[in-house]
């Protein structure tokens, strides 16, 4: 028996198998999860389709139903967030945060107004185009933020009338597998689902024959495979995936100021966030202030487990994601750079590791050109401002990116110029359920968020109404002739 248990078609589901779920303060094993079997998947995807045409019809339900939802979640923050913090690491108030944060969507989109748009109203015929839902979605959540990032998600996807089935990170599905089973009765049966698992568990939704949506967060090695996977059946896909965003700071900009926010945004979650800033281009007549500041602000930071009071940063999720820290890092150093404070794992059990600060690097070090996804943050000078626009676009990364300036149209000016799909002035990680959000070049394809959001969750249909009779039988032959 597993700890917690699936939720499929409106009931709990315990699995034949289950998988151990890590504490990353500890490194240790503190709960088990279920191991979803492909009849179990099956009859999720089964009771997924049968409850949709009735879902579909009932725009009312939909959005109290939205709102029953945001209530139970933020109700439910004292279950949740310790929840969340034990299998992710985020501090506490950063996991309470989170499950508010989840209600907002529900909140936002049983709101959202959804009209039809009319294109002709005239004595000929009346034309409206409509959104129709897409069916049955298959949604696949990432461990950096497994509840927010689902109800980027579910709330959408419901309001369109869409069912859907939600299988997190088998590094963190306890808190989603919680927030679903808490759910059940606020949605028939079958609206909401959901599944956990590995990696095969994945594969089978993607190429399964029920969904005609798959909504993907997480890598773009595997974006791509799931793209692959959905190919065949032509599902429709919303991929968002990683980011190596750019922070360009102008010759003007206070290092102080900018220092305390481009750390905020770089660290947030550990750095562990696809949208964070992962990598600092300077002037060089400030290279050295700046760097001086952001150092300070990580030799101040205190790190630790995420139940104690004053942590503001906690473990990296992973064993896997840890190592490709430690490896990122080491491999900056012995190229040349200069851990300017940090550069080395936490001597204490977890996976913790300290706020780093680098300098003397490349665009050709792995750090600069991959992405890291950790507390390491390389800052590079320069000394042409086209140059540093240029090397920020140079990479197949386009998720997102921001510019620092005393001036806000100058900086302005320079963010228009950068190839992503959100670009900040003087901040970042600026999001909120109405801002659409996604990814350029290899960070995406598609939307969340916003009405651009929810329109990823349905297809358009044209309605025209004849209102002559000689219209009956013209079709496109009478239109062309």
């Amino acid at each position: 028996m597993s700890d917690f248990v699936m939720s499929i078609g409106g009931s709990t589901a315990d699995a034949e198998a289950t998988f151990g779920v890590i504490n990353p303060a500890t490194g240790e094993v503190f709960a088990q999860a279920p191991e979803c079997s492909r009849s179990q998947l099956d009859a999720a995807f089964d009771s997924a389709q049968r409850a949709f045409d009735a879902w579909r019809d009932d725009e009312d339900q939909r959005r109290k139903a939205l709102l029953v939802m945001a209530d139970v979640l933020m109700g439910s923050i004292g279950e949740l967030a310790p929840l969340l913090t034990s299998e992710q690491g985020k501090p506490l108030a950063d996991a309470q945060f989170e499950v508010f944060a989840a209600g907002m969507w529900c909140q936002y989109f049983a709101n959202l107004e959804t009209p039809a748009q009319t294109i002709q109203d005239d004595q000929d015929a009346f034309v409206q185009v409509v959104r129709r839902p897409l069916g049955v979605v298959a949604a696949i959540t990432p461990w950096n933020f497994p509840l927010i990032l689902a109800f980027w998600k579910i709330a959408p996807a419901l309001l369109a009338g869409n069912t859907l089935v939600i299988k997190p990170s088998p590094f963190t599905p306890l808190t989603t597998l919680k927030a679903v089973e808490l759910l059940q009765d606020t949605v028939p049966a079958g609206v909401l689902s959901a599944v956990s698992g590995g990696d095969d568990l994945g594969a089978w939704m993607t190429s399964h024959p029920a969904p005609r949506k798959v909504s993907f967060t997480g890598s773009i090695e595997t974006g791509k495979k799931v793209a692959l996977a959905a190919a065949p059946d032509l599902k429709r896909v919303t991929l968002e995936l990683g980011g190596n965003d750019p922070a360009i700071v102008l010759d003007d900009a206070d290092p102080a100021l900018v220092a305390r926010a481009i750390f905020a945004g770089a660290f947030n979650n550990n750095g562990q966030v696809c949208s964070a800033i992962k990598r600092v281009y300077v002037p060089a007549s400030i290279h050295d202030e700046v760097v001086d500041a952001l150092a300070a602000h990580a030799r101040a930071t205190k790190v630790g487990d995420g139940t104690e009071p004053d942590s503001k940063l906690g473990p990296i999720n992973n064993a896997p994601q840890y190592e490709r820290v430690k490896e990122l890092v080491a491999d900056a150093i012995s190229g040349g750079a200069t851990a300017v404070t940090g550069g080395s794992a936490m001597d204490r059990p977890g996976y913790f590791f300290e706020p780093t600060i680098l300098t003397g690097l490349t665009d050709a070090t792995r750090i600069v050109a991959e992405e890291q996804f950790g507390p390491a943050l390389p800052v590079l000078a320069y000394t042409s401002l086209d140059d540093a626009i240029e090397r920020a676009n140079a990479t197949h990364f386009g998720l997102s990116g921001s510019v620092w300036s005393a001036d806000p149209d100058r900086a302005a000016a320079v963010a228009a110029k950068l190839e992503c799909g959100t670009a900040w002035i003087n901040t970042h990680l600026a999001l909120g359920p109405a801002q659409p959000f996604g990814g350029a070049k290899w960070s995406g394809i598609g939307v969340e968020n916003g009405p651009w959001g929810l329109s990823e969750f349905t297809e358009v249909q044209a309605v025209y109404r004849s209102r002559t009779a000689d219209d009956l039988n013209i079709g496109i032959a009478g239109l062309v002739s």
